[in-house]
C-alpha cells in the first residue's frame, strides 16, 4: 500500500514524503490513519536526543486513530473497516501504519477516530504509572503535575472515575481554570511564585498518596514533602530538569516509593498486558462518557513542525494531533 509520511530531514526540517508499507505481518492490522497524536517523545527523536530501538520505525508518530485496512495472519477481533486506535512501534506521522493488535483498541461508537487518535499513549501510560507502580486504590488522593498536558487530562478522568480523590498543578490562572472543569478537586498554579504555601494552606503536606510526575527537577523533593506515609511517586518527565537535590529522612521515615517509567521501556509484551488491562478496567469508561480527550489544536501533515512547537511552548491545553487524511495522487 502506498502511503505518506513524515520524514526528519535535520532537527529543524520534517518533510512529506512517499513510500510504500509492507503487508502487516502475523499479530497485526494495517491501519488507515486519519489523526496521528504528537507526543513529546516524538520532538525528543527529531533532535536527536530519543534513539529509535532497533525493531521500531524510523519514522515519527507512537499513536493514530483510523479504521482496519488489512488483518494480518493469526489476528481475531478486528475486520477490515472497524474503527480503531493504536499504540505502534514508529510510524505514525502517516497516512498508513501496521500495528500490533495487542496494542490496538477497538473504539466504542461515542469516540470518533479523531479523539481515538488522542487516548492511546495517555491511557496506558496513566494506567502504568499510576494504577499499576502507583497502585492508587479508591478514595486515595492522586496529584498530577502537568494537569493541562494530554496525559495529565486523561489520568485525572480516569482517576476520578476510579473513585479516587485529585489534585492537580497547572501553569496559569487560565489553564487551571481548564483542569478543574476536567474534573480535578484541587488545582494549583506553579507560577505564582508560592506554591509551596499553597499546598501547605490546602492541608496537603503530608497527604497525597500517589504523585504523578512529568516535571522533575525541583519538584522531586516538593513531592516527598507533600506524601503520605507510605507514598508512591512516579516519574515519566523532567520538563523542570534532570537532576534534584533531595533529602532522603522523609523516603525512610515515610517509607516513600520512587520510581520511573517510559512507554518503550515496558517492551511489546508488557503494552500489550497494558492494552488488555484498559480493555478491561478504563475502556468501559470511556464507552460511558467518563474519560473523554481534550482535544487542543489540529494541524496538517504539511504543518508537523508546527504541531512540535506548540507543544515546545508549553502552552497547549490536552493532546495535538496531526490530521494524516491525504489523498495520494
Amino acid at each position: 500500500m502506498r502511503r505518506q509520511y513524515i520524514d526528519i530531514e535535520n532537527s529543524d526540517t520534517l518533510r512529506l514524503k512517499t513510500d510504500t508499507l509492507d503487508a502487516p505481518a502475523a499479530g497485526e492490522i494495517a491501519i488507515t490513519v486519519d489523526f496521528a497524536g504528537v507526543n513529546r517523545a516524538d520532538i525528543l527523536q527529531r533532535l536527536g536526543l530519543y534513539p529509535v530501538p532497533d525493531d521500531a520505525s524510523p519514522i515519527l508518530g507512537l499513536e493514530v486513530g483510523g479504521q482496519v485496512a488489512a488483518v494480518g495472519p493469526d489476528v481475531d477481533g478486528f475486520k477490515i473497516g472497524d474503527s480503531v486506535a493504536a499504540l505502534v512501534q514508529g510510524g505514525g506521522y502517516a497516512t498508513r501504519v501496521n500495528a500490533r493488535a495487542d496494542h490496538t483498541l477497538k473504539l466504542p461508537a461515542n469516540i470518533d477516530s479523531r479523539n481515538g487518535a488522542a487516548l492511546p499513549e495517555a491511557l496506558l501510560t496513566a494506567w502504568h504509572n499510576v494504577f499499576t507502580l502507583g497502585a492508587l486504590k479508591p478514595e486515595e488522593t492522586l496529584l498530577v503535575h502537568g494537569g493541562g498536558s494530554g496525559i495529565g487530562t486523561i489520568a485525572i478522568q480516569m482517576a476520578k472515575a476510579w473513585g479516587a480523590r485529585v489534585v492537580a498543578t497547572a501553569g496559569g490562572q487560565e489553564k487551571c481554570a481548564r483542569v478543574r472543569s476536567v474534573g480535578a478537586d484541587l488545582v494549583l498554579n506553579y507560577r505564582s511564585g508560592t506554591l509551596i504555601e499553597d499546598f501547605k494552606n490546602l492541608a496537603l503536606r503530608g497527604a497525597i498518596d500517589v504523585v504523578l510526575d512529568m516535571a522533575g527537577g525541583d519538584f522531586t523533593p516538593l513531592n516527598f514533602e507533600l506524601a503520605a506515609p507510605d507514598g508512591r511517586i512516579i516519574c515519566i518527565g523532567v520538563m523542570r530538569g534532570s537532576k534534584a537535590e533531595i533529602q532522603l529522612v522523609p523516603v525512610l521515615m515515610k517509607r516513600l516509593t520512587l520510581t520511573g517509567s517510559t512507554l518503550r521501556g515496558l517492551g511489546m509484551e508488557g503494552r500489550a498486558v497494558g492494552f488488555a488491562a484498559l480493555e478491561e478496567t478504563m475502556m468501559p469508561f470511556v464507552a460511558a462518557g467518563q474519560i473523554e480527550p481534550h482535544i487542543d489544536t489540529v494541524f496538517s501533515m504539511e504543518e508537523a513542525m508546527a504541531a512540535h512547537n506548540r507543544m515546545q511552548s508549553g502552552e497547549h491545553f490536552g493532546k495535538i494531533l496531526l490530521d494524516c487524511r491525504q489523498t495520494l495522487n
